[in-house]
């Protein structure tokens, strides 16, 4: 990525301030560089620009293409690539010898239309040859498509009405009778194996896939951002959400009604666990897998990445032997793989330890993990009556959401048990008006909640390519205040007289995104006899607040800040992240 401006700053076409400019557009627009520099480099014509391209590259150029020649053989070729696909991914046929076909690519080193071109030329059975063009060459040989549709459509409209509806419910007939059998067939499973395995490879959370009126898209959410990944000829579509159908043992045959399940599949060496999810669309069925990589979601407390502050309150609150640790956050922000940490720490042969989960994400050897199944009556509530006589120790809940779930997990905390749990709420404070509104009496919280937790997941720079950077005056004004407000023994560390921070720039290694993955930020509120006392004469949160930073609670703001400084992550990215929690 940014390859080409660089070259150009390499030949002296441009300097190294126009360098930063053009590569910093390039990667906040998200826009390709070729793009960027036609824009803002007028001393540069586009096949100049390609020419440069071609040489660094070491790929050929074709600057211009017989359109006759190509209008005759473009018929028996464009289903090959089909238009769609060759707009997406600007590619497009361009002539063919035998079994070979000349490809040309605006974007030849592009690994999405890598993958695109080599999924279509196994299906197809033809060998590919590429070739650099120009995006005027581009233009000139998509229009041909356009024409070939025409005619297609005027062929079309020499049928008779009755023939129309005739073919139309032959075809469709056919299809829904080739669905399953699609499915089964090679290239079917070899496109769903590369959607799994570049999901896998590249870090995604979940893999969204859509039909659209012309295309069938796959997004991957990666570092907490969807991007389009793949574009795909609508005609796969049915099969190719029928062969996960297959993998997650769901009904192919059931269309109109949301359907979950899950599958696991071994990926570069990894058992990984697929949860699916179909939902009906008037477009179609799509799909959403979320990827639970055991290597990820199973990490323990030492590689979350807390402070030692945050931490020694974790571990204290799970020490004691009754009452709740809750962790909350936002959908996405981590809760769960926090407490399947500490579910890690805590067990041994000494204790029994149950679990209510909605779905199970992991298995954990050791532990009694049990499914919520809502549709029998079977829910959070209804399932921690019975654990209780299950004689536990420790219960994990996966969500209190509701007032009897509420007061059943306060009641199993103060009966002599260890309780687990997450909540929905902006910052760890909040945990306690919460409760309280869900109806648990003010009295019972100081001796049942031990521990409040709150977390994000903020994306983490490149190391390969983040840049060190002076922050402007108003960056430096909040991370002077934030930083000042730190507990001594944090803000002692911090040279405020002389502080750097980093901004994303955009690499190979990163897809260009200036980001690599995540790390959390966290915050933990102790329940204390000072807070006990004010929770008790219901002082209000924010008295609450105050006496949580006098007891040396370091915010999810500050610690994300902290983590800024250190070049783990943006200031920009930590106020984002936490905005709603800035009281």
């Amino acid at each position: 990525m940014q390859g080409l401006i660089r070259e150009l700053k390499r030949r002296r076409i441009i300097d190294e301030r126009e360098m930063d400019s053009l590569i910093e557009e390039a990667r906040t627009e998200n826009i390709k560089e070729e793009e960027v520099i036609l824009e803002n480099v007028p001393s540069l014509s586009e096949e100049q620009l390609f020419t440069i391209k071609s040489d660094l590259l070491n790929i050929p150029l074709k600057t211009e293409v017989n359109l006759d020649k190509l209008g005759s053989i473009l018929p028996d070729i464009a289903n090959l690539i089909p238009e769609d696909s060759a707009e997406h991914y600007r590619m497009v046929p361009l002539n063919k010898e035998n079994n070979t076909i000349e490809i040309g690519m605006v974007y030849p080193k592009d690994l999405k239309a890598q993958e695109v071109l080599k999924f279509l030329s196994k299906r197809g059975g033809f060998d590919s040859k590429i070739v650099l063009i120009t995006p005027q060459v581009f233009s000139e040989v998509l229009s041909q498509y356009e024409e070939l549709r025409k005619g297609a459509g005027a062929a079309l409209g020499a049928m008779d009405e009755k023939e129309e509806k005739e073919l139309a419910e032959k075809l469709k007939q056919q299809q829904e009778e080739d669905v399953k059998k699609m499915a089964e067939e090679a290239p079917i499973v070899r496109v769903v194996s590369v959607i799994l395995r570049e999901a896998v490879e590249g870090g995604a959370s979940d893999i969204h896939i859509e039909p659209g009126r012309e295309k069938l898209e796959v997004r991957y959410r990666t570092d907490g951002v969807l991007h389009s990944n793949l574009i795909l000829p609508l005609k796969t579509h049915k099969a190719v959400v029928a062969r996960i159908k297959i993998l997650s043992d769901l009904k192919i045959e059931e269309k109109r009604l949301p359907q979950d399940g899950r599958f696991f599949a071994n990926i570069a060496g990894k058992e990984i666990d697929f949860r699916v999810s179909t939902f009906p669309t008037t477009l179609g069925e799509k799909v959403v897998l979320r990827v639970l990589d055991p290597e990820q979601g199973m990490m323990s407390i030492d590689e979350l990445g807390m402070r030692d502050a945050t931490k020694d309150i974790i571990i204290k609150g799970i020490n004691k032997p009754t009452g709740m640790l809750l962790s909350t956050g936002p959908t996405g922000s981590g809760k769960t793989t926090t407490l399947y940490s500490l579910l890690r720490k805590l067990n041994t042969e000494k204790v029994n330890i149950v679990t209510l989960e909605d779905p199970v994400e992991y298995f954990i050897t050791g532990v009694n993990q049990s499914q919520i199944k809502h549709d029998i009556g079977y829910d959070f509530a209804s399932g921690l009556r019975r654990i209780l006589r299950q004689d536990p120790d420790i219960i994990m809940v996966g969500e209190i959401r509701d007032q009897e779930t509420a007061e059943l997990a306060v009641h199993a905390a103060l009966t002599g048990h260890i309780v687990l749990s997450t909540l929905h709420t902006n910052d760890a404070v909040g945990v306690i008006p919460r409760l309280i509104d869900m109806g648990i009496k003010p009295y019972l919280l100081p001796p049942s909640l031990n521990t409040a937790v709150s977390q994000r997941l903020v994306r983490r720079l490149c190391d390969q390519c983040k840049k060190e950077v002076e922050p402007d005056e108003r960056m430096r004004r909040i991370i002077i205040q934030e930083m000042e407000a730190l507990p001594t023994k944090y803000a002692e560390k911090v040279n405020l007289s002389n502080f750097k921070t980093y901004k994303p720039i955009g690499c190979d290694q990163c897809g260009g995104r200036g980001f690599r993955g995540r790390v959390g930020i966290f915050e933990a509120l102790e329940m204390t006899d000072e807070m006990a006392a004010m929770v008790l004469e219901d002082k209000g949160e924010g008295v609450i607040r105050n006496q949580a930073y006098k007891q040396g609670m370091v915010t999810m703001r500050q610690d994300g800040i902290m983590k800024a400084l250190e070049g783990l992550t943006s200031v920009e990215v930590v106020l984002k992240a936490t905005k709603e929690t800035k009281k």
